[in-house]
């Protein structure tokens, strides 16, 4: 693993295969990769495709098109899961405290730069390019003199023709008065508008977000729901008690993090969140622009020493119109990586791009070569440090698996679970090989629905850095009358070898839990 701690440059023999025929790749990137599913990934083709191409988790975008619409993709993505045979969690993306423009004759509306425009939360009033009616009551208590507002249908796309940025000149009554700073054309039927650094009273989790959870969240049991332009830890817990109250306790919590409220509080929130989502789209606009990629680090770094999935978005957004990203964008994608995110979340490239295959595909390709150079051994060094001695019983063991995996050089590590907890345990110490999670069914569990869709532990795991969960049986007609542990290992290693990560006399790490011991076992594939 020398190799592995030294960047490209530092590696002739590295630098020198960037030049060579690029392997065939068996398995998909260790990171994984989230795909918003929209208008140009709504059939069961395309989503299939994007499954088959390395899509791991699937978002639903509440922020547009109604609960019938995502219904209908939902069930699609059910269908192309089957035939694929993969599971795939279901993320549910809230709304949030977001202020709309409703342009209701949907006429293009061009702003001019040195012009001036007024936001109004009369809505009677038409929009123009004099003035914008928000549904907002109170933004002119909220912004004062120089405070600047961005407002656009795609609003952080980077694209300075498609959204504009607005400085307040002064408030009058309810109006705010704005100099426009840039020519744009405002398009389409709604369009959103954000007060950089600007504490808006608005909840975070809206009525609206409240009413599409206990129906639709409700009623597909959903895995993941991203809690959008999440301020604080309090966010996070009303979240959690409404979970509990419309029986969905199991349901994990992403915290969205957008705003330079959602970073003032990050390590309160950090600790309260199953996982983070780090939004650059908004606080690209929210932070100076040559702050943003401390932050990141930042965070990434205390997720990884806390053991909490963090995901990072946008990174190819010219792959929204183009089949190739920039040079930018292919190294901001591996940056990420090599900083230690679990996965890559796609929004518009696969909602609304032309290429949404592509999109995952290339994002999967950037990310497993990243991660034949990813610093291991410092991060399982840092880990280890900051869980401390004396270190917990489970904690010692899931590190001494990766140690071990990384010192025979395993193929995989094998882990035997109920709750998905021990696999995110061992992914925390960042090994270099795929984790493959048995996940055994509780008892009570109902075998029909285990069968077809798996359970949210399960699902849950394909968000996880280098996770891939199994569901096992406790039925004897398919164990074969095997222990536990043969079954377990026999699934495992049979899955291996069909996706070509498990060779004839490869090593193999087991990790299981015995009575109330952890034990790690290393494991021979015969010839």
């Amino acid at each position: 693993m020398q190799g592995a701690s030294h960047m490209l440059l530092e590696e002739p023999l590295r630098l020198a295969s960037v030049l060579a025929p690029a392997k065939p790749k068996v398995f998909p990137s260790l990171t994984k990769i989230v795909g918003t599913l929209g208008p140009k990934s709504h059939s069961v083709e395309v989503i299939q495709e994007c499954l088959t191409a390395g899509m791991s988790v699937a978002r639903f975008d509440f922020s547009w098109m109604d609960a019938a619409y995502h219904q209908d993709t939902l069930n699609n993505l059910r269908k192309a899961a089957q035939n694929v045979k993969k599971l795939c969690p279901v993320m549910l993306d809230t709304l949030g405290p977001e202020i709309q423009v409703h342009n209701s004759t949907g006429e293009p509306i061009e702003l001019k730069a040195g012009n001036h425009v007024i936001i109004t939360p009369d809505i009677s009033k038409a929009p123009s390019a004099e003035i914008l009616p928000i549904k907002f009551a109170d933004l002119a208590k909220a912004v004062k003199k120089g405070d600047t507002l961005f407002m656009g249908q795609y609003l952080f796309t980077g694209s300075e023709t498609t959204s504009v940025w607005l400085e307040v000149v002064g408030t009058s009554g309810e109006n705010v008065n704005c100099l426009v700073k840039n020519t744009a054309t405002l398009a389409g039927h709604l369009f959103t508008l954000h007060a950089s650094q600007v504490h808006i009273s608005l909840p975070t989790l809206s009525e609206y977000d409240k009413q599409v959870i206990s129906t639709w969240g409700s009623r597909n049991s959903v895995d993941i729901i991203s809690l959008s332009h999440t301020r604080s830890a309090e966010d996070v817990r009303e979240l959690k008690t409404f979970l509990q109250s419309h029986d969905l306790p199991d349901t994990q919590i992403y915290a969205k993090i957008e705003n330079s409220e959602g970073l003032d509080h990050f390590d309160e929130i950090l600790k309260e969140a199953d996982g983070i989502i780090i939004s650059r789209g908004d606080l690209g606009i929210d932070l100076p622009p040559e702050n943003v990629f401390m932050f990141q680090k930042t965070a990434i770094y205390k997720c990884n020493l806390e053991g909490k999935p963090v995901i990072v978005t946008r990174v190819v957004d010219s792959m929204i119109d183009n089949l190739r990203p920039t040079r930018a964008e292919a190294t901001d994608v591996a940056n990420a990586v090599l900083d230690g995110s679990d996965g890559i979340l796609l929004g518009a490239e696969t909602l609304r791009g032309l290429y949404p295959v592509d999109a995952v595909s290339t994002v999967g390709r950037i990310c497993a070569e990243a991660e034949t150079v990813y610093n291991q051994p410092l991060l399982f060094k840092k880990v280890m440090w900051h869980v401390g001695d004396p270190m917990p019983h489970e904690e010692s063991v899931a590190s001494a698996a990766v140690g071990s995996a990384i010192k025979v050089k395993a193929a995989a590590i094998v882990v035997f679970t109920f709750s998905g907890r021990a696999a995110r345990l061992v992914s925390k110490y960042r090994p270099t090989m795929p984790v493959l999670a048995v996940i055994f069914p509780r008892e009570g569990s109902d075998p029909s629905k285990w069968r077809s869709y798996g359970t949210t532990q399960a699902r849950q795991c394909f968000a996880v850095r280098g996770v891939y969960p199994l569901m096992g049986s406790t039925d004897e007609a398919e164990t074969g009358g095997l222990t536990k542990e043969e079954y377990g290992i026999k699934l495992a290693l049979n899955y291996g070898r069909s996706v070509g990560i498990v060779k004839p006399f490869d090593r193999v790490i087991i990790f299981e839990k015995i009575g109330d011991s952890s034990v790690v076992k290393i494991v021979e594939c015969e010839g």
